[in-house]
């Protein structure tokens, strides 16, 4: 798993470079994450956080929010003290059935669910968010949008590796 996840910061960081030479740089990245910052994180928002996840992070505990660029897509990694200031801060301004939501089959149809981990975020009020609590039809630990104002809530990939190799290929094609 930590191998994966290694090779996968390699590519970030080499897709990026390719236009920018100071693409790493830019990123603003965070020493990785220790076991105990993680345990933190668990014991916060009271959910099992997927091995992948911990193997990213403790590589890079997310990026520092200073005119960062993003890592993938639109998207800045929070750090683990931000995921949870955004956790904290998405539990009391939404409540799950404040809407009627439009839910693909693996999601549960709330507005927000307390066991969506939002670990990036575009700086509009969206998050991307680690699912620790799909339906049946769902897999634990598959990737999905919060959206701040949008009731549509769909997975985007069935893990968060295969969401950062999909956003990868993406901007291949762009």
């Amino acid at each position: 798993m930590e191998t994966q996840a290694q090779k996968l910061w390699e590519q970030i960081i080499a897709k990026g470079s390719v236009d920018d030479h100071q693409f790493e740089t830019k990123l603003h990245l965070q020493s990785g994450a220790t076991d105990q910052d993680i345990a933190g994180l668990e014991d916060a928002l009271g959910v099992v956080i997927p091995e992948q996840i911990k193997a990213f992070y403790r590589i890079h505990n997310g990026q520092q929010q200073i005119e960062t660029t993003c890592f993938v897509r639109n998207l800045t990694l929070s750090p683990i003290h931000e995921i949870i200031e955004n956790w904290t801060f998405l539990q009391e301004e939404f409540d799950p059935e404040d809407w009627e939501v439009d839910a693909q089959p693996g999601v549960q149809p709330l507005a927000w669910n307390s066991k969506w981990i939002p670990i990036a975020s575009n700086g509009g009020g969206d998050y991307l968010c680690i699912d620790t609590d799909p339906t049946e039809e769902g897999t634990i630990g598959q990737v999905l949008y919060f959206w701040h104002d949008w009731e549509y809530r769909s997975v985007e990939a069935s893990d968060f590796f295969k969401f950062v190799e999909i956003a990868l290929q993406e901007e291949e094609t762009d």
